[in-house]
């Protein structure tokens, strides 16, 4: 698969997401928007994975690339390509898909449990997901859920954590791609955010049991497994027809 990922800042890389790129011998390209890095064609992906940053999508004057990024996302899921969207990356599938993305009434810094909603249940992404699992958070906005889309996860800070349109786009306002390192990144660069609050945690909390991290890693392998699986059944179909 050609897979490319959007990165925001430089202390919120891929984690354990290239992990699992290098070991199925993906090809991986990145555009840094703070470094300036030019966006390709659509046409040229299979995969496009859009990560977090401590922006939000309305902050367009502070950070102008938004724009573009933004009219990007649309043409990659008007292309049919295979889009995953990690915490900002979630918010703005969610407005390029027509949803309100706005302030949430906590903040959710920390390990808080997600829950699966009913109809994860029947998609085939999610099927297999953990009924209940212990999700890295690190947001202070949530979306609406896309119309045509199904919420497929919630927790109870936060009632939209994630969501699948047309079997091929995921959101996920959590995080499963965190590793030790890039928590440790993203605490000392974002310091300021821990203060008190009721879904906050202090960063000993945060690194005090590795074993988290290796769970929700392994979640995160299987649920791009079952992306990647359905551009297999996607170019077999293909293949077929011709």
């Amino acid at each position: 698969m050609n897979i490319h990922y959007l990165q925001h800042v430089p202390f919120e890389g891929l984690g354990s997401i290239e992990d699992w790129v290098r070991r199925g011998g993906h090809t991986l390209s990145v555009t840094r928007f703070y470094d300036g890095d030019p966006l390709p064609a659509a046409e040229t992906l299979d995969l496009l994975v859009v990560m977090g940053g401590p922006m939000n999508i309305y902050e367009e004057a502070s950070y102008p690339w938004l724009v573009g990024e933004k009219r990007f996302i649309e043409q990659v899921i008007a292309a049919g390509r295979r889009t995953l969207g990690i915490c900002l990356g979630a918010q703005l599938i969610a407005d390029a898909l027509g949803a309100k993305v706005y302030a949430n009434t906590d903040k959710e810094i920390g390990w808080f449990p997600v829950e699966t909603t009913e109809a994860a249940s029947g998609n085939s992404l999610f099927a297999t997901f953990p009924q209940q699992l212990d999700a890295f958070h690190w947001h202070g906005d949530t979306f609406d859920i896309p119309a045509g889309a199904l919420h497929v996860a919630r927790s109870a800070g936060c009632a939209n954590q994630a969501f699948v349109y047309d079997e091929r786009v995921v959101g996920l306002q959590f995080h499963l791609e965190t590793t030790p390192v890039s928590a440790q990144q993203i605490i000392a660069h974002s310091a300021g955010e821990i203060v008190e609050g009721r879904y906050i945690q202090t960063p000993q909390v945060m690194l005090a049991d590795t074993r988290r991290f290796d769970t929700i890693n392994l979640a995160m392998q299987e649920l791009l497994g079952r992306l990647a699986a359905t551009l297999d059944e996607t170019t077999t179909a293909g293949v077929g027809a011709a």
